[in-house]
């Protein structure tokens, strides 16, 4: 062997003895690797705790002695113990056969701090955190708490308000948790913008809309703060707004709020396409159910060939037929409507299908969100319940009578699969809203019993105690007059959909030729018959007094007037005595006496029928509102009559774009006495109440030129209200022209001395009136003049006041 072959075959051994060697260390290696992923625990050492026990901590880990423990089992158990919210930090290794969990334990929260914050309560913003006292501190939880709280600004209109938190140590590892805010100014809508809007201009939108525009008196206004919610719910309200007068295609293509942060103000756009407006084509209906006669059901159609096409109206059939088929005993029928456009003439064919549907049971009535309200509250606006048989038309209906409530801010009712596959759990979500009002009012009034300037603080809850229960309380001050309300209503009496209320007041007035007190209250129940038709029944008490406790004025020795009490000297004192020496009492010996009867107390029982088809009985565009009743008094008291009335008032918009009202309007009534003679405060007192461009009571029989009333009224109105040109509808306020015709006639003191317009004469008067709708109610001013009158009437033809359209 050569010394080459030698040396090569050296090389050779060392290389085959490092190749060994290594292969050995890499097997120890692995060996090692695989004993650190799989090893087996014996003990479980917990290491950092003081408040939470180690056993809590152990079994929290999941990890037992004798366990084969790896890496991913160690992740598992930090993922684990982070989880409970407990710690703030959690670190796991491995330490022989002893798994070392080591923790740092997160402080208590000792209390929790607002500063900064004057628009919105500390109450409003604890009902959003999820940070509270004695709970654990945790930071992910602290920061999700200021995006809460800056959520709550945006919905107030302070977009920009500043949020942060911080921590500051107690003791006993404790901590304080402080939200600094700094809420910055409100961001308001400075405009709001349409797009592709033709058959309605943007002021006639902007109407439909809850959100407004900041105008003149935004410092009074709230609906002027964007808020997302608040638009989504618009943009439901506009489809229902197109959709309701022809314009089935209508969509929403967008809806942008645009941010100008250097003013602080919002741009809105909204964007849509209307489409063709439809009239209703053939509607029929196709019953599939034996046993169900489709002729019979025509009267329950409120969808006409001919008309304008309506989804309300379709929903409203829908209801009437669902009703009919399950008053017939068929409680699975189900009503579903077919349209068929017709593209060439703009009509929509509807079909209404009877068909038997799925035997399907309401397993049960879920409610959920309402913290305030009752569960029953929500409950007993379904025709349905538990055990039921499921209809989604009656569930429906169910969501909008929720939503005419105004209790919530969102209704949502969805349904749920069962415990069987016939069964149905329909879930009710509410987002609840302020159902309490504050209000303060003021102004200027030239009507009605107390003119002179008016002020009025009141307070009314819709939802008393979350029970639904309607409660107010007010008092009005004038000049020379004073009242006061407290009225209470529960809408569902005895579980039943009866409204029981009483109504209990207080007027006291100076303003007229004699003093008033009037003090009473009613009971009253009213009950619908249909969904437009309400019956209500009531008993009626009060007291009335008349005049003061001076008595009548009586020439005494050398001139001097000595008042004496009322009675005989009524008639022997000459009444222009009387009226210049007393001005609690007047030139009329019929009111004088009257005046020495009082008190009075009045006893009685009424009731009355209300018919309301309104679209909206605050702003009425489109509807007919009647009502008639009699008040029979005689239950006891002092008085003893039959007073029978009746109004009505049709409203229809003459035109859709421009925004013109046109209403129509009457009242009439009589009032006779049995058992005796009419009082003469039982009369009927009007003027301008019936006929505008007269003085309260300035119209009537009259005895030296005082009113005595009447026992017979009528008046009719025309008018038609519209939006001002070049004046922003934000600002509330519209035009009227108007022309009224009345007359207040019929007294049994005809052959009395001084006595004249007892008979039947007309008077009339024609004007145009300007309308605001203020925050504190609707504010009116109107200029009358008198075309047909007569020379012992009272006119006025400037008035101011407050407004009732009906």
């Amino acid at each position: 062997m050569t010394a080459g072959s030698k040396l090569l075959n050296a090389l050779s051994a060392v290389a085959l003895s490092s190749t060994i060697l290594a292969a050995s260390t890499l097997a120890v290696s692995f060996g090692t690797v695989g004993s650190a992923q799989a090893a087996v625990v014996n003990r479980v050492e917990v290491r950092g705790t003081s408040r939470v026990d180690a056993e809590t901590v152990r079994n929290l880990s999941q990890i037992s002695p004798g366990q084969n423990v790896t890496a991913a089992d160690m992740d598992k158990v930090v993922t684990r113990l982070f989880a409970t919210g407990l710690f703030s930090d959690v670190r796991v290794s491995q330490s022989g056969g002893t798994l070392i969990v080591q923790v740092d334990e997160n402080q208590i929260v000792n209390e929790v701090i607002f500063q900064g914050n004057k628009k919105v309560k500390n109450e409003q913003l604890e009902a959003v955190v999820q940070t509270t006292p004695r709970a654990a501190y945790n930071a992910s939880t602290a920061q999700a708490d200021v995006d809460a709280i800056r959520a709550v600004y945006s919905r107030v209109g302070r977009s920009d308000a500043n949020v942060s938190v911080r921590t500051i140590q107690a003791e006993g590892n404790r901590v304080n948790v402080v939200f600094d805010v700094a809420e910055g100014d409100r961001t308001r809508i400075a405009q709001i913008n349409f797009v592709g809007n033709n058959a309605f201009g943007d002021s006639r939108l902007k109407e439909v809309i809850a959100l407004r525009q900041t105008g003149l008196l935004g410092f009074m206004q709230r609906s002027d703060i964007y808020d997302e919610d608040r638009l989504r719910a618009d943009e439901e309200t506009l489809r229902r707004f197109y959709y309701n007068r022809g314009f089935a295609d209508f969509r929403i293509v967008s809806s942008v709020a645009e941010l100008d942060e250097a003013k602080n103000e919002y741009y809105l756009t909204i964007t849509i396409e209307e489409g063709e407006r439809y009239s209703f084509g053939a509607v029929n209906i196709d019953s599939t159910v034996p046993g169900i006669d489709a002729a019979s059901l025509q009267n329950e159609l409120d969808t006409k060939t001919g008309a304008t096409y309506s989804a309300e109206k379709v929903e409203d059939t829908l209801v009437n037929l669902t009703n009919a088929v399950a008053a017939q005993g068929y409680a699975f029928a189900q009503v579903t409507p077919r349209g068929d456009r017709d593209f060439s003439n703009n009509t929509i064919a509807v079909e209404y299908v009877i068909d038997q549907g799925p035997r399907a049971y309401i397993e049960r009535i879920e409610v959920r969100g309402n913290n305030k309200t009752r569960d029953y509250v929500i409950r007993r606006e379904f025709d349905v319940s538990e055990g039921d048989a499921f209809n989604q038309v009656l569930i429906q209906r169910a969501r909008q009578r929720l939503e005419a409530l105004r209790f919530f801010q969102t209704v949502n009712v969805s349904t749920a699969p069962g415990s069987e596959p016939d069964r149905v759990i329909v879930v009710v979500q509410v987002v609840e809203q302020s159902t309490g009002e504050f209000s303060i009012g003021g102004g200027y009034t030239t009507g009605g019993e107390n003119p002179g300037p008016v002020a009025e603080i009141s307070i009314t809850e819709r939802n008393f105690l979350g029970r639904g229960q309607f409660v107010r309380v007010s008092a009005g001050f004038g000049e020379d007059a004073r009242n006061y309300t407290l009225s209470f209503t529960e809408p569902y009496f005895l579980g039943r959909r009866l409204a029981a209320g009483f109504d209990i007041y207080r007027v006291e007035n100076s303003s007229s030729d004699y003093d008033i007190e009037r003090t009473g209250g009613t009971l009253r129940l009213a009950a619908p018959i249909t969904e437009n038709l309400t019956a209500q029944i009531a008993y009626n008490y009060k007291e009335e007094r008349f005049g003061d406790d001076y008595g009548v004025p009586v020439p005494g020795p050398g001139g001097s007037v000595a008042y004496r009490t009322c009675g005989d000297f009524i008639s022997a004192t000459p009444a222009s005595f009387i009226g210049q020496y007393s001005p609690m009492y007047t030139n009329s010996p019929i009111i004088n006496q009257a005046i020495c009867d009082s008190p009075y107390s009045t006893s009685s029982a009424s009731y009355s029928l209300t018919y309301n088809t309104l679209d909206n009985n605050n702003d009425p565009r489109d509807g007919l509102f009647l009502q008639a009743g009699q008040e029979i008094a005689g239950l006891g008291g002092d008085a003893q009559f039959v007073r029978t009335t009746g109004k009505g008032s049709f409203f229809s918009l003459l035109n859709e774009e421009y925004d013109v009202i046109g209403l129509l309007g009457g009242s009439a009534g009589n009032v006779t006495a049995f058992g005796g003679d009419l009082r003469v405060f039982d009369n009927f007192f009007k003027g301008q109440d019936i006929v505008r461009g007269f003085k309260y009571q300035g119209i009537g029989p009259r005895q030296n030129g005082v009113s005595i009333g009447g026992e017979n009224f009528f008046n009719a109105t025309a008018e038609v209200t519209f939006p001002l040109p070049l004046v922003s509808r934000d600002l509330g306020f519209r035009g009227a022209a108007f022309a009224d015709v009345g007359s207040l006639w019929g007294s049994e003191y005809d052959d009395q001395p001084g006595v004249e317009g007892t008979g039947f004469d007309i008077r009339a008067s024609a004007g145009v009136g300007l309308v605001w709708a203020s925050p504190f109610g609707p504010i009116r001013v109107n200029y009358a003049y008198p075309i047909a009158k007569e020379d012992f009437d009272r006119t006025q033809e400037f008035s101011f006041g407050f407004s009732s359209r009906f």
